[in-house]
C-alpha cells in the first residue's frame, strides 16, 4: 500500500496529508453495514472537508450532517440540508443570523441542554417568525454507587427521564423553538478501546463497564424516549458513534447514527475488538537529519491529538515499517527523532509516512488534502482550513 501512495505523491514536497480512497470507501460501506440499516449523520468534526462529506453522503447508508459548531453548520447548511449542531452554542451573532434566513433555520437544529441554553437563545433572538429547531442532548455516561462512578464523558446535565422531560416540556411552551430530536453519544463505548495493550487487568474492566453501560442506557435511553415523544413528535433520535454502531443501531429508540471517525481509520480505533477500519488518512514528513546511526530526525510530526495527554495521543510513524518515537521527546513541534530498525535506512531528504491518534484534528494542520486512487492523485482538495475556515 505505502509503496503505490508513494509513488502516487513523489511530486510533493511534504510537509501533506493523503486520503487513501479506496480505504475510505471500504470504510464507509463497513460502517454502513455495522449500522444495520439505520441511516448514519456524518460526523464533520472527524471530517473537516466539504468534498469528503459530500463523498459520505453520496454512498448509501449515510444521510445528514453533525456539525461541531453554530457558525460551521450555518456555513455547511448552505449546501446540506439537513445538518444538526452536536454541541450547546453561546454565539449570539451567529443565532441572530439562524433566525433572520428561514432557508437556514429550515435546515439547523441547534443542541440544547438546559433552561440556560432557552433562555440564552430567545435573548439573541427575540421574536423569530418561525420557530427554530432544537435537539435535548442526553447524558449518556454510566453511574454507578450514588454517582460516585462516572464512566464516560461529563456532557449533558440530563441524565434521567424526568429531567428530559421537564426539559421538553419548556421548550414546547416557547413559541420561538420547536423540539425535534434528542440525541445521546455512549462515549464510554464509541470512543474507548476495548483491546488497547497495558494491563490485562485494564482491559478486562473497561469490556465489563462497557457491558454495563449498554443495558443501562438501552433500558434508560428507551425511557427518555418514551416519556419525550409523549409530548413532542421527534423527527429524530440520534445516537452512537464509530465504536458503538452495532450496538446502538440495535436500540429500537434509536432512528439514526452519528460517526465520521471510521472513515479515516485513525489510530484510536487500532484497540476495538469488534473492528478494523482500514487506516486512510497520513501526513509525511521530510528526514532532516540523521544524528547516529539507526536514528532519522523528521522536520516537524508534533502534530498530538486532543484528549487526556499521554503516548496514546501522539502519531504513529508507520512507513518505512519498523519506526518509533523516542520515549524523551516523542513527536516535536519542529523536529521528532525516531529510532528502531526501520531507521537505520533512512537518509536526508527520505519520507517518513504518520498516522494521527483522531480523525479530523489532522486537518486543522493542513490547508489540502491529497486524495489518491488506483495509484495516483485524482483530486487535491481542501480543508476547512484551507478554506479559510477555523470554527474552534
Amino acid at each position: 500500500m505505502f509503496d503505490v501512495l508513494e509513488r502516487a505523491t513523489r511530486e510533493l514536497e511534504p510537509p501533506f496529508a493523503v486520503v487513501d480512497m479506496a480505504a475510505l470507501r471500504h470504510n464507509a460501506t463497513t460502517m454502513a453495514r455495522r449500522a444495520g440499516g439505520k441511516p448514519i449523520r456524518v460526523a464533520s468534526k472527524s471530517v473537516r472537508c466539504r468534498t469528503l462529506i459530500r463523498t459520505a453522503l453520496s454512498m448509501p447508508g449515510f444521510q445528514g450532517v453533525l456539525a461541531y459548531t453554530l457558525p460551521e453548520a450555518l456555513w455547511l447548511a448552505e449546501e446540506f440540508e439537513e445538518v444538526v449542531v452536536g454541541y450547546p452554542t453561546a454565539d449570539a451573532a451567529a443565532l441572530r443570523r439562524l433566525a433572520a434566513d428561514p432557508a437556514l433555520a429550515s435546515r439547523v437544529t441547534l443542541m440544547v441542554d438546559s433552561l440556560d441554553h432557552l433562555d440564552l437563545i430567545e435573548a439573541a433572538t427575540g421574536r423569530s417568525a418561525h420557530p427554530l429547531r432544537v435537539c435535548l442532548d442526553l447524558d449518556a455516561s454510566l453511574r454507578l454507587l450514588g454517582g460516585r462512578l462516572h464512566f464516560g464523558v461529563r456532557r449533558s446535565p440530563l441524565h434521567e427521564p424526568a429531567q428530559a422531560l421537564r426539559l421538553a416540556q419548556a421548550v414546547m411552551s416557547r413559541p420561538g423553538l420547536r423540539l425535534v430530536g434528542v440525541m445521546a453519544y455512549e462515549a464510554q463505548i464509541a470512543g474507548v478501546g476495548d483491546n488497547a495493550p497495558g494491563s490485562p487487568v485494564r482491559r478486562t474492566a473497561i469490556r465489563a463497564l462497557q457491558q454495563v453501560s449498554r443495558g443501562e442506557l438501552r433500558r434508560r435511553r428507551a425511557e427518555v424516549i418514551d416519556a419525550v415523544r409523549s409530548i413532542a413528535p421527534l423527527e429524530f433520535v440520534n445516537g452512537g458513534g464509530t465504536g458503538s454502531l452495532e450496538s446502538t443501531a440495535a436500540e429500537d429508540a434509536v432512528t439514526e447514527l452519528g460517526a465520521g471517525s471510521g472513515l479515516y481509520g485513525p489510530t484510536l480505533f487500532d484497540t476495538y475488538r469488534g473492528f478494523r477500519p482500514r487506516p486512510a488518512a497520513f501526513f509525511v514528513q521530510s528526514v532532516v537529519r540523521v544524528p547516529r546511526p539507526a536514528m532519522a530526525t523528521v522536520l516537524g510530526g508534533g502534530w498530538p491529538a486532543s484528549g487526556a495527554a499521554g503516548p496514546d495521543r501522539l502519531p504513529t510513524p508507520v512507513w518505512p515499517a519498523g519506526l518509533r518515537l523516542t520515549r524523551t521527546e516523542g513527536a516535536g513541534e519542529v523536529q521528532t527523532p525516531l529510532t528502531g530498525p526501520g531507521a537505520a535506512g533512512l537518509r536526508v531528504g527520505d519520507r517518513v509516512w504518520f498516522r494521527h491518534t483522531k480523525a479530523g484534528e489532522l486537518c486543522e494542520r493542513v490547508t489540502t488534502l491529497h486524495l489518491v486512487d488506483d495509484g495516483r492523485i485524482i483530486e487535491s482538495v481542501p480543508t476547512y482550513r484551507g478554506e479559510g475556515e477555523v470554527f474552534v
